[in-house]
């Protein structure tokens, strides 16, 4: 009889550890691509993929864009908050506002940049749209952190055009210490190339607000023009200032931009000439559409987070080769690049994509893993 009960407690024993062996681990993300671009990646890429990636913060509500404060990150969501991410712990802050967010589509809370005094002023620059008697705008406003709470403080930039869609929205601070701004046409193409608007535009000003007197254009924020819907703004490491621009359904660019230049949008696009007009660096062409949002600068190259493209591609300065270095992870909003590491959050839950548990996400790559 014993030797019977032994026999069934070993065969229980030998089904249970087969039954677990034949069990796969989770990957970091297992969502399909929505787009045309859909990629068929075999179950060895897509774990090598996983692999690559660390998840700092999960379950993020339409996350737009990442800053960060030494070792701490801060980061912007479209219905208004700022999510801190310190130390593995999470903190959804507060921001209050002069006015109510807009909840048109691709509107909110955008762009966030930190003052360069940031440690000590706990002063930083946020992009917003919003809606009043007046109408539906962007503003560019200076926040003051006290108490885990944001609050406006004054007003920058007004009045910038907003619409059904094409809000721009990115802020940076350049290394002439200006205050540099992205700005859509506002769904109305013609004014991207009318001077007096500041739709369609690159802005630049002064950290107070004020017009820069070496700005191109006499008594204007207007740093350059023609743009349809920049949503992205870096520096290489000679001071040249590079932008991201969704193209028209497709013919998406990286522009490399210059003060006071036309980059030809609604006249041009893609790789078509004008004179007195500038052709992009990089476009997806007439057949294939990225979406590019944030972007950063590395070693020569640009690193640019797609929506459409679900990726992150990679451009070289250099060789003008561009691949892509991060996909499967859905739509991608922002990049950024510290310590040799690329952190990238996706974008799944702003209403065009397929979230899954836990999106929206913050994670880091090693870039020396994609190189």
């Amino acid at each position: 009889m014993l030797n019977r009960e032994w026999f069934i407690l070993l065969f229980i024993l030998f089904f249970i550890t087969a039954c677990s062996a034949d069990k796969q681990p989770k990957l970091i993300e297992e969502q399909p691509n929505s787009s045309s671009e859909t990629k068929n990646k075999d179950q060895s890429d897509i774990t090598e993929i996983a692999e690559e990636q660390e998840v700092i913060a999960e379950n993020l509500n339409v996350p737009w864009a990442i800053e960060t404060a030494d070792d701490t990150f801060y980061l912007t969501e479209r219905p208004g908050s700022i999510v801190k991410i310190e130390n593995g712990q999470v903190e959804r802050q507060n921001v209050e506002l002069e006015k109510e967010l807009a909840t048109a589509a691709e509107a909110g809370l955008l762009g966030f940049v930190f003052d360069q005094d940031f440690s000590e002023s706990n002063l930083a620059y946020a992009y917003y749209t919003y809606k009043d008697d007046t109408g539906q705008f962007n503003r560019i406003v200076r926040l003051r952190l006290d108490d885990d709470t944001w609050t406006e403080e004054e007003v920058l930039l007004d009045k910038i055009p907003s619409g059904a869609y094409h809000h721009g929205g990115r802020l940076k601070i350049g290394p002439d210490h200006k205050l540099y701004a992205t700005a859509g046409d506002a769904s109305d193409a013609e004014i991207a190339q009318q001077n007096e608007s500041l739709g369609g535009k690159i802005l630049r000003m002064n950290l107070d607000g004020s017009i820069p007197a070496d700005n191109p254009f006499e008594d204007s924020y207007v740093y350059s023009l023609g743009h349809r819907n920049p949503q992205g703004l870096t520096w290489d490491k000679d001071g040249t200032l590079y932008a991201s621009e969704h193209g028209n359904s497709a013919n998406d660019e990286v522009n490399k931009l210059e003060a006071g230049q036309n980059y030809g949008w609604p006249i041009i696009e893609g790789k078509e000439e004008q004179q007195g007009m500038i052709t992009p660096l990089f476009t997806s062409g007439a057949d294939t559409t990225w979406a590019p949002s944030g972007i950063d600068y590395h070693d020569g190259k640009l690193y640019v987070a797609t929506l459409r493209g679900e990726a992150v591609i990679e451009f070289d300065l250099e060789t003008g080769d561009q691949k892509e270095v991060v996909s499967e992870l859905g739509r991608v909003r922002d990049v950024l690049i510290k310590d040799n590491n690329l952190y990238i959050i996706t974008n799944n839950t702003d209403g065009r994509g397929n979230p899954e548990e836990d999106d929206d996400i913050l994670y880091k790559v090693s870039l020396s893993d994609i190189d």
